[in-house]
């Protein structure tokens, strides 16, 4: 496909899933926080499936940058005011304060912009980085407030049922992706050579997701997955 295609219709898919979490959160119809969360799992997967729709011209994952950065950069202007949007707030704020838009879901976008520049389809890092973000963090939010479970002896405010599902849901995110990617023959390696890697990634994840630092996971559990893919591939 033309890349400028490829833009647009990511552009256009991205978008309009934010848009219908939005929609769904300011009708009522969801949870302010689940919608939130919803966001943040099936954004990941949403986009890095879309990187297929682009050709291997070298220019190709700047223009899919170009996605998350247009997404952050609306992001920034709605928690600085400059834009209102009731319904963005609704679906990505815990309180309804727009400047909550400037910790977490910034960080995720600007997570997006750089893993696409810096590895792209090059490397399964930047994929299994991103999945961790998404699955790892999202999912753990939705079922470790929901399992009744001891509290983390170093974070009080976090779980072991909290902690075990970033580990299950950025291996099952990741090794889907992997999955997939490897099918369509962009990795060459058989499939199951990325299943121990993908497990030691996912725990150490889920180790430094469990720590008390709050806002910033999506960048220290995103960064720290990358850093070890760097050891295995």
């Amino acid at each position: 496909m033309n890349n400028y295609i490829a833009l647009a219709t990511t552009f256009a898919i991205a978008l309009g899933f934010l848009r219908l979490m939005d929609f769904f959160a300011h009708r009522g119809w969801i949870e302010s926080k689940l919608s939130r969360k919803l966001i943040h799992i099936g954004t990941g997967p949403i986009f890095v499936l879309c990187w297929f729709l682009f050709n291997d011209d070298p220019s190709a994952r700047w223009l899919a940058a170009l996605v998350p950065l247009a997404i952050t950069i609306q992001f920034a202007l709605i928690g600085f005011g400059v834009i209102k949007d009731k319904a963005s707030v609704d679906a990505m704020s815990r309180t309804g304060d727009p400047r909550e838009i400037l910790r977490g879901p910034l960080y995720y976008g600007i997570m997006f912009v750089v893993l696409t520049v810096v590895y792209w389809k090059d490397s399964p890092i930047g994929i299994i980085a991103l999945m961790m973000m998404c699955g790892g963090d999202g999912i753990a939010d939705i079922f470790g407030r929901r399992i009744v479970s001891p509290k983390l002896p170093w974070s009080r405010d976090k779980s072991v049922a909290g902690m075990v599902s970033v580990f299950v849901g950025g291996f099952v995110l990741s090794a889907a992706m992997i999955y997939i990617y490897v099918n369509a023959g962009v990795f060459a390696a058989p499939f199951t050579s990325y299943l121990l890697p993908i497990a030691i990634i996912s725990a150490v994840g889920a180790a430094v997701e469990s720590l008390h630092y709050r806002d910033i996971d999506n960048i220290s559990m995103t960064l720290a997955s990358a850093l070890l893919g760097h050891w295995f591939f």
